[in-house]
């Protein structure tokens, strides 16, 4: 058997039993959550006895179940809460039990509108959100920022991709998990996303797959360069993604504009989807972008971008520099061994 053929049949085999696992993992979770929900109403049948009803369930789960966990007071209570707030609906009931027990929880309690809760519970269960990026994305107010960017896809995309591609282009982006100083370069904003490459994806949303930065297009007597490249699995397509320091300008429509006919010219293949060009600007007239943005027939969105803060420069000044920091260190180790 030839070496390519075997490996082949074991990358085979390795991809059927993480799809097991997987799919046994989501069982497992959906089942306990349908467990939870009943108790839940059992707990709501009874609330007529009280508190101490609940304690009494909860002393009593414990000691026939030691070895399991959840059979607390509180979250019997929570169980009960969590059964009235999807009683009388079965569509839900089959979302939530979809979801991890702490993430129903924590959307049950931060989000009341049930119609917003339900972008951030499907949304979850799409990119597979954890406990802590749900709640970052409940507190940057997702629901808003979601299909929210200026742009043209209506009108260059067939419906059904035009669609899809919009709800997955945000504005405005938030990268809290960079930190630069007041007046920085594209550069800099570049680099620092490239240092925390997977915490942008995070925030880019799920499908994104990182091909390069500044990739370079040659050309007969010139070389450009790209931002950030991607190729977005569902999307079926390349996402070029160029960086601006400052408020928009009609002008990067143009730039953009080559890129993605540049990709689309030298990387696209037959089976992708057109390249789609998003430009990130640290502010932008909507108005701006719009009368931009009716002067190409290629697939562009402009969004805004924020940061979790800047450095005021005053305090910027004051930090030593890397070689301070290790000139310091070697006169500490050089204390110490004497």
């Amino acid at each position: 058997m030839l070496e390519k053929d075997f490996k082949q049949i074991i990358s085979n085999i390795k991809e059927d039993i993480i799809k097991t696992q997987i799919k046994t993992m989501q069982e497992v979770n959906s089942n306990l959550i349908m467990l939870y929900f009943r108790l839940g109403k059992i707990v709501s049948e009874n609330k007529a006895y009280g508190n101490n009803f609940t304690k009494q369930v909860s002393t009593e789960l414990k000691l026939t179940f030691p070895n399991m966990h959840g059979f607390s007071e509180r979250n019997i209570r929570s169980m009960r809460l969590f059964y009235e707030e999807y009683a009388e609906d079965e569509k839900w009931q089959q979302l939530v039990a979809k979801l991890p027990w702490g993430h129903n929880l924590l959307l049950i309690e931060k989000i009341k509108d049930k119609e917003i809760r339900k972008i951030y519970a499907e949304n979850t269960i799409k990119n597979g959100w954890s406990r802590n990026v749900l709640s970052v994305q409940i507190e940057t107010e997702f629901h808003k920022r979601i299909g929210n960017s200026n742009n043209n896809f209506n009108l260059s995309l067939p419906p059904k991709d035009s669609d899809l591609v919009n709800n997955t282009i945000k504005d405005p982006y938030i990268f809290d998990f960079i930190t630069l100083k007041e007046e920085y370069k594209e550069q800099e904003l570049e680099n620092a996303m490239i240092d925390k490459i997977k915490n942008l994806l995070v925030e880019l949303g799920k499908g994104f797959s990182f091909v390069g930065n500044q990739y370079k297009i040659s050309m007969e007597d010139k070389d450009y360069y790209i931002d950030l490249l991607f190729y977005h699995l569902e999307l079926r397509c390349f996402v070029v993604v160029e960086l601006k320091a400052t408020s928009f300008k009609p002008e990067f429509i143009g730039q953009l504009g080559f890129y993605v006919t540049a990709i689309d010219e030298t990387l696209k293949k037959e089976m992708d989807n057109p390249t789609i060009g998003l430009l990130l600007c640290k502010e932008k007239d909507r108005l701006s972008v719009e009368w931009s943005l009716k002067g190409t027939n290629l697939p562009i969105g402009v969004s805004s971008y924020k940061l979790n803060e800047y450095i005021p420069k005053d305090i910027l000044d004051k930090l030593p520099t890397e070689d301070e920091i290790n000139l310091y260190l070697d006169i500490e180790g050089d204390e110490k061994d004497e």
